[in-house]
């Protein structure tokens, strides 16, 4: 059974990426895509380059903590009315376990807790070689609307 609140698909979150105005996001700067949809759970990716290098030549912390919670946000969104909520962010930690040079890196993101103030999520992240790089959790605060235009 899905947690979805809404019908979603890949083509509603390549419109998310652009943002408002469609100008663009860190998602499309970044190159962060949403790539899978499950019940339960959301995917995304983020192919590696050296722009998303630190300066010992290895992916830089901060990349996958905008890759987490990116995959997170969008989830915790997908679960709320989104005609009466948003989601933010609200805390986000990370342990980074594996550098990463190379390849792409695949974030995977489930609920720890949906309730109706705040969902807490894990995400888990892991390169090309399906080794797991770095476990995140990020609790999204839900937002009441309080006029048109806000948020999702």
């Amino acid at each position: 059974m899905s947690i979805w609140a809404q019908e979603i698909d890949l083509a509603l979150c390549k419109k998310l990426d652009l943002g408002v105005g469609e100008k663009g996001t860190l998602m499309t700067k970044l190159g962060i895509e949403i790539t899978e949809i499950g019940d339960d759970y959301l995917v995304a990716c983020l192919p590696v380059s050296n722009e998303l290098y630190n300066p010992m030549g290895i992916v830089h912390g901060g990349v996958y903590v905008a890759l987490a919670e990116t995959v997170a946000s969008y989830a915790a969104n997908f679960v709320v009315d989104t005609s009466k909520y948003y989601c933010v962010g609200q805390e986000i930690n990370a342990n980074h376990l594996k550098a990463s040079r190379t390849g792409t890196l695949k974030a995977i993101t489930k609920p720890v807790h949906l309730g109706g103030r705040s969902s807490v999520w894990e995400i888990k992240i892991y390169n090309s070689a399906g080794d797991l790089c770095c476990i995140s959790r990020m609790t999204a605060a839900v937002v009441e609307k309080r006029s048109k235009g806000t948020g999702l």
